[in-house]
């Protein structure tokens, strides 16, 4: 009997495909294990901010940057003024990475990422340095004998080998002194003149070697304020800076004295407790001039008009309508009184109070003070459009001055404040400052 044989091939391949689905499953599962044992090394990910640049670092001598280098460093506006300022304390120019590390704006983990590159030597040692850079290279000081740097000019310390800026700073550190350089130890303290140059002058400079033990005696004539005993009573409210130097205190002491009484509490003394506070008397001094004060305070005149001045209550003054008078009585130079009038005469009346401290060369902290006593009201301040502002406000208004032109222009064929603005092109904080008195 023959076999079936549609039957047989249908067998074979039933048998044929149970194999390859074994096959299949056979491969998904050494796959599977072979994926499971593969370690996959993730990068590690490092995000860029857009708004911090990278830092290409190379070796710099920080004296010869300007403001645009110093902002390639990574150092931001205000940082660069800084630093360019510290600069010119210290007499223009970095004498080392120590004295460089000291200015405030430098971070301690910005000076750590610099320094590598710093072309400067560490101090100010006679450490031999390697380098071709200038900075380096110090210039005999030009001595022609003995001489007593008390009576030098500026020009004499220019002469004998020191830059303007640094011949200047060390007159102000006479000054400070009190207008003697005292002795050779004093002298030699000054942060201008560094320990190469000092040993250079010292053999030369007609001054004593070391300090008298009363430093207060800087100069013959201080010796005798210094011994002065007062016998008199003495009315603190009628004394010049003469008068309060003969009183034992130095010229800087009294100019603040006077300063403090004129400026701060507006021409007198009231109390022992005023005079106590004055920063630049001590308790001890205090104490001594105690039993002789004889404090008077100036009558109250009787019109009512010259009173004025001692009534004003300056939380109900509104900035926009202080007078001249008004703001000297706060404490206010004339020159800064002047000023703020002038500005806000400008403006048309300020908008807002910080305004007032764009006032040029302005004392900041008087400013400040005025601020936050006095009120403002601007409801009577003009604005206008940019399409209809007059052509002459809109080229004396500070805000509007530079851009007055292209105003004038652009608003021939685009009377449409919004487009004269997007065509002007102006940064934020300017377009902010305008629409202050747009309406």
């Amino acid at each position: 009997m023959k076999p079936n044989l549609p039957f047989q091939i249908r067998k074979r391949q039933i048998y044929s495909l149970v194999i390859f689905g074994l096959l299949i499953i056979i491969g998904q599962f050494s796959f599977s294990i072979y994926k499971r044992n593969q370690r996959d090394d993730i990068p590690a990910i490092q995000f860029l901010s857009s708004s911090q640049p990278e830092v290409i670092l190379t070796e710099f001598d920080p004296n010869h940057l300007d403001a645009d280098q110093w902002k390639k460093l990574g150092f931001s506006e205000k940082q660069v003024k800084s630093i360019l300022k510290y600069k010119d304390i210290v007499g223009g120019s970095f004498q080392s990475k120590a004295q460089f590390k000291k200015c405030y704006a430098v971070s301690p983990e910005k000076y750590q990422q610099l320094e590598p590159y710093i072309l400067l030597p560490e101090n100010n040692s006679k450490q031999n340095y390697q380098t071709n850079y200038r900075i380096y290279e110090k210039k005999k000081l030009a001595i022609r004998g003995k001489f007593n740097p008390d009576h030098y000019s500026q020009k004499d310390w220019q002469n004998l080998g020191f830059s303007e800026k640094q011949a200047a700073a060390i007159l102000k550190y006479k000054s400070y002194l009190g207008g003697s350089f005292i002795s050779k130890e004093k002298l030699k303290e000054c942060f201008i003149i560094d320990d190469e140059q000092f040993s250079q002058m010292s053999g030369y400079l007609i001054l004593p070697d070391k300090t008298p033990a009363n430093i207060a005696q800087k100069s013959p004539t201080k010796q005798e304020k210094a011994t002065f005993r007062i016998s008199n009573y003495f009315d603190p409210n009628a004394l010049n800076e003469e008068q309060w130097q003969a009183l034992g205190f130095t010229e800087k002491q009294a100019n603040v004295i006077v300063n403090y009484r004129d400026k701060n509490l507006r021409g007198s003394f009231k109390s022992l407790e005023d005079i106590q506070k004055c920063f630049v008397i001590s308790e001890e001094k205090f104490a001594e001039i105690k039993p002789w004060i004889k404090l008077s305070l100036p009558e109250k005149p009787k019109d009512e008009k010259n009173t004025i001045a001692e009534k004003t209550d300056f939380s109900k003054i509104d900035i926009n309508q202080i007078t001249f008078k008004q703001l000297r009585e706060f404490g206010f130079t004339e020159k800064d009184a002047a000023g703020i009038l002038a500005f806000r005469k400008k403006l048309g009346g300020f908008i807002h109070k910080n305004q007032l401290l764009e006032t040029y060369e302005i004392d900041r902290a008087m400013g400040e003070k005025l601020i936050y006593s006095a009120q403002i009201d601007n409801s009577n301040v003009k604005k206008y459009s940019l399409s209809d502002a007059p052509e002459e406000w809109l080229k004396t208004h500070p805000y509007f001055k530079y851009s007055a032109d292209k105003i004038i222009y652009y608003r021939i064929t685009n009377p449409d404040d919004k487009k004269i603005i997007k065509f002007l092109k102006l940064k934020p904080e300017y377009e902010e400052k305008m629409r202050l008195y747009l309406r």
